[in-house]
């Protein structure tokens, strides 16, 4: 059941996934349904400003990815239990809701469509997908697995394809620190960090695929490539933006792209 947030008019409840985890969430805003999947190191309140712009015109469903904010974190970690996250929320959300993932959090967003998730259109900004990142990745990964989520944390935070320019871990809010461990999550979601085009082929709903037009140049190409492999998508460039994307600029591409979906379902 929901209850009433602190903040006006947001609405904070919580799902369970099919394993039993509870995945937290909030909800705000009146229209069709979307669904908002956070990158690495995410949660919904970062989400908060756009989304407190999409609501304009939709129902906003931000949620707390398995381990992270009010959400619970059931092990062993499996991609597929992330998928089932998404799919609750989904349930939650309403039929025919849209998805809008960033970061890693696009790359959960379309594996989840793949593996057969029904919603009404998917929107991704930069999912870090690099081979050239494959080494710097490894090293996270291993540095997990060692117990030393804070050196892994700041190797990670290097990595401009994955996060961003940042100021290392004493640069970070405060909070995020303790969401460490849940890289390992976002390195599983991203596999051997190439766009997995095989898999891309069974996405069949409509797909916009963002990135910044002051971003690292292998991020631009991976959008590029990613944009080539899937059945339905189309790729927009937004001036001047890096991986840390303004929320005034996204917000109004979002809601043009995702209002002409809606438009052209109800239409067919």
């Amino acid at each position: 059941m929901d209850e009433v947030s602190n903040t006006p008019g947001r609405v904070a409840g919580r799902v369970t996934s099919r394993d039993g985890t509870p995945i937290a969430y909030e909800r705000y805003g009146e229209g069709p349904p979307l669904v908002l999947v956070s990158g690495a190191l995410g949660t919904a309140a970062g989400g908060r400003a756009l989304g407190g712009l999409l609501a304009r015109r939709f129902s906003v469903v931000a949620y707390d990815r398995r381990g992270r904010g009010g959400s619970g974190d059931t092990r062993p970690y499996a991609v597929g239990r992330e998928i089932e996250d998404l799919a609750a929320v989904v349930g939650e959300a309403g039929a025919g809701a849209a998805l809008y993932g960033e970061g890693t959090g696009g790359a959960l967003a379309l594996a989840a469509v793949a593996a057969g998730l029904e919603v009404g259109a998917v929107a991704a900004y930069e999912p870090p997908y690099s081979v050239e990142a494959a080494e710097r990745r490894r090293q996270v990964g291993v540095l997990l697995d060692v117990g030393r989520p804070l050196a892994a944390l700041d190797l990670f935070l290097a990595d401009p394809a994955a996060s961003g320019p940042r100021s290392g871990v004493t640069g970070l809010r405060p909070g995020v620190a303790e969401l460490a461990h849940t890289l390992a999550y976002d390195l599983a979601v991203l596999g051997d960090g190439t766009v997995p085009e095989r898999l891309l082929a069974r996405v069949h709903a409509r797909v916009l695929v963002v990135d910044g037009g002051a971003s690292p140049a292998g991020t631009r190409r991976a959008a590029l490539t990613l944009t080539a492999a899937l059945p339905r998508a189309r790729h927009r460039t937004l001036t001047g933006q890096t991986h840390e994307v303004a929320p005034h600029v996204l917000a109004p591409v979002l809601e043009d792209f995702l209002t002409e979906n809606r438009e052209t379902v109800e239409a067919a």
